[in-house]
């Protein structure tokens, strides 16, 4: 399997800065790993969208996949309850 490049939506930066540090780097680490796969184990395609969230503890990690680039965008990042807010 080819390897995926990683990219971030601008305003993830701004989602990520309000997370504690500790959450902040296991969630980096999870972004990181969906470079290898970008559909692991307990990945959900989200209803209505183009998307799949992953879980990391209590956060919620909203991303779309371009297969034919090889591109994993990270969309938004935050804490269960208030992600799929619009």
């Amino acid at each position: 399997m080819a390897k995926y490049k990683v990219e971030f939506k601008p305003s993830v930066r701004k989602d990520l800065d309000a997370i504690p540090i500790a959450d902040r780097r296991r969630i980096l680490k999870r972004i990181r790993s969906l470079a290898n796969d970008p559909r692991p184990i307990g990945c959900q395609k989200l209803t209505g969208l183009e998307q799949y969230r992953i879980r990391q503890g209590n956060y919620r990690i909203l991303y779309s996949i371009e297969d034919d680039r090889l591109v994993v965008i990270v969309v938004k990042v935050g804490h269960r309850r208030e992600v799929y807010d619009r």
